[in-house]
């Protein structure tokens, strides 16, 4: 499938989501070292935003751009784990000159900007779509430790209902190329810096209860990161540990981009489909995994999203 896709070109630009998480960078690396491993007539480039430095362990991570060459033009443009052209952020540029473009995701929001997609949105990863494309003889080492970053981290670690028997199979057959699970896993996942649990410790404390506790949400202002001195990248974690409480059914966790505007991120753990509150707000994700940006105060945002998780509720109970 991959040669078809690659076969008329001979320049790839290969790009992502802002804010790029472990799917995106994983599933963009593991690409990019793909076809830097067995295409050598092609040329390919990755232009990402700045990742964690956790997932610098990826041997190809110190060849991603983060600008964009200004009179660049790409046969292909490949762009992995993004709902729509506004999500690719600087490099978008790049997607609107290129010749002929093509998108790999799975989230349920994607709106089908590119001239061509593959799009599953049961799927657990971009990762593993990216997977399903590639000849497993060929996936070297490195590829294989981009794919199982990403699978890792949009599965939870496995625990989320996305991770199918399909990809239980497929984390096995890059255990085989070499992957040491636990070292990444521990590594990239679970461990945090002593200021990441310093602002998880500070988000859980004033977090609040409602909805007759099935809905827990907290916040994160500006001037409270930089007090802690992290950024965006430090607040990996936050929701999903929100998620985890007895009882709850929708987490909500947002943090200040600029003065009265926020991040949002929303998990939801059976019922709700947290893709379509955030769609109503301009945002998009997954049934149990989504995210939007929103203008007011934290309780602004709390009441507009509290009216779409009651109306969700009610629907669900036949009110």
């Amino acid at each position: 499938m991959l040669n078809k896709i690659l076969k008329d070109a001979e320049t790839i630009a290969i790009g992502g989501h802002i804010r790029p998480d472990g799917d995106c960078a994983g599933s963009c690396m593991g690409l990019y070292q793909y076809i830097k491993d067995n295409y050598e007539d092609k040329r390919a480039d990755v232009y990402l935003e700045e990742i964690p430095e956790t997932y610098q362990f990826l041997e190809a991570a110190k060849e991603i751009h983060h600008e964009i060459p200004e009179d660049m033009e790409y046969d292909l443009f490949i762009c992995l784990d993004c709902g729509d052209q506004d999500r690719l952020g600087f490099s978008a540029p790049l997607f609107e000159r290129a010749k002929h473009t093509y998108c790999i995701d799975h989230h349920i929001s994607n709106t089908g900007f590119a001239e061509d997609s593959y799009v599953i949105s049961d799927a657990s990863s971009t990762s593993e779509l990216v997977y399903n494309l590639m000849d497993y003889e060929k996936i070297s080492l490195e590829t294989a430790n981009a794919l199982y970053l990403g699978i890792v981290h949009d599965t939870g670690v496995f625990q989320y209902s996305c991770a199918a028997p399909s990809t239980f199979r497929m984390a096995a057959n890059l255990l085989e190329k070499g992957v040491d699970a636990p070292r990444l896993i521990q590594d990239t996942y679970y461990e945090k810096t002593y200021a990441q649990n310093q602002i998880l410790g500070r988000a859980l404390l004033e977090s609040i209860l409602f909805m007759d506790g099935t809905c827990i949400a907290t916040y994160i202002t500006k001037k409270t990161m930089d007090f802690y001195g992290v950024d965006a990248k430090d607040l990996d974690g936050i929701v999903s540990q929100l998620r985890v409480t007895k009882g709850v059914e929708v987490a909500i966790f947002m943090y200040e981009l600029e003065p009265r505007v926020y991040k949002v991120s929303l998990r939801s753990k059976d019922t709700i489909d947290v893709s379509k509150i955030a769609k109503y707000f301009g945002g998009g994700g997954h049934k149990k995994a989504a995210g939007l940006t929103m203008t007011g105060t934290p309780y602004d945002v709390i009441n507009n999203l509290s009216k779409q998780i009651e109306e969700q509720m009610e629907s669900l109970a036949g009110i």
